[in-house]
């Protein structure tokens, strides 16, 4: 079965629907959005055709990747154009059509699994560096242009304060940069520099995102993040491998969830802020992940040491709970909760495979 197909997964693409937002704001808008096949982007690029569809905005939508090549279709009432561009070594703008005028930009295209920040470090950095700075100069260009940045949990480093309410959008730990792992987690907060600075010199309109780490049906065969591995081997049937005494203390956030707070942000966030994308029902420890994903599975959790080329690119963090009470108050809280969000993305991911 096509995920588009799935039960499930159309009540997350959905689930945009029950947003407090004034949706009419984006009728005849351009969007361009980067990473769009990826976890979230996939997601994201869903929920905007429904929104389209269902409120005649006449969207026109810019997806670009690494993967796809590039050409035009139109899906209802959405005009899209596909765009193939790697960041770390591409240029987006002659790539796009010379009638351009773009009203919002999602960067979501990154590497963001620990292997590649192992083997591509350089890759990772430039991805995110590279990609940034050229869609704010495009931002910059464009009159009334908001630009969104997809950022990471991962600017906060470790909590090694044990702040009793996780990190706020104020609050940093401890970050080692003299690592290659630390490419994805500079490489982040560069990025958010770079947004105040063309905030500053630009007068661009800036919002930011630190996103949980994400989980859903939509991850890739490639991904080599703990919980991607933990649900693809326990829906292969196979024994979930914990290579770490688990005791690793996270937010995580549900994919949907995730999509419609960047559509959110997009249409109520503040220009010039960061907003928490978490859920406060997410927190948990990474041995209590891998019983939930072994138990659903029915599967069991065995222990086993890791490579040292993939222990290279886990992250050196073992306590980041983010606090989601800034984004709450102007009116975006997360609906799946950790177990329900395992629950669903087990089935989507199972119907995929037929």
């Amino acid at each position: 079965m096509n995920i588009k197909d799935n039960p499930l997964y159309k009540e997350d693409i959905e689930s945009v629907l029950k947003l407090n937002c004034d949706f009419s704001k984006l009728k005849g808008k351009s969007v361009l959005i980067t990473g769009a096949t990826g976890l979230i982007g996939s997601y994201l690029v869903d929920m905007l055709v429904l929104l389209s569809e269902r409120f005649c905005l006449n969207l026109i939508l810019y997806l670009v990747s690494r993967q796809k090549g590039n050409f035009t279709e139109k899906n209802g009432d959405v005009f899209i154009h596909y765009i193939k561009c790697d960041f770390s070594t591409d240029e987006l703008t002659g790539k796009l059509p010379e009638t351009h005028d773009i009203d919002f930009i999602f960067h979501l295209a990154s590497t963001t699994h620990p292997l590649a920040y192992s083997k591509q470090p350089v890759e990772t950095i430039m991805i995110n560096v590279n990609g940034t700075r050229e869609l704010l100069e495009l931002c910059s260009r464009n009159n009334h242009c908001r630009f969104i940045l997809a950022s990471s949990v991962e600017v906060y480093g470790d909590d090694r304060e044990r702040l009793s309410e996780g990190f706020s959008e104020t609050d940093f730990g401890y970050l080692d940069c003299n690592t290659s792992r630390s490419c994805y987690s500079e490489a982040k907060r560069l990025c958010e520099s770079l947004c105040h600075a063309y905030k500053a010199e630009k007068n661009c309109d800036v919002v930011i995102a630190r996103i949980a780490r994400s989980f859903g049906a939509s991850l890739k065969k490639d991904d080599s993040k703990v919980l991607s591995q933990f649900l693809q081997k326990g829906t292969n049937g196979e024994n979930v491998v914990l290579k770490s005494d688990g005791s690793q203390y996270f937010s995580y956030a549900y994919v949907s969830d995730v999509a419609t707070a960047l559509i959110f942000c997009m249409l109520n966030g503040h220009n010039g802020e960061a907003y928490n994308v978490a859920d406060r029902n997410s927190n948990v420890h990474l041995k209590d992940l891998a019983g939930i994903v072994a138990e659903r599975c029915g599967v069991k959790v065995v222990f086993e040491l890791p490579a040292q080329e993939e222990k290279e690119g886990y992250s050196k963090s073992v306590h980041a709970i983010l606090n989601p009470n800034k984004l709450n108050s102007i009116g975006w809280k997360a609906r799946v909760g950790i177990a329900e969000g395992i629950k669903r993305t087990i089935e989507i991911m199972r119907g995929m495979r037929g």
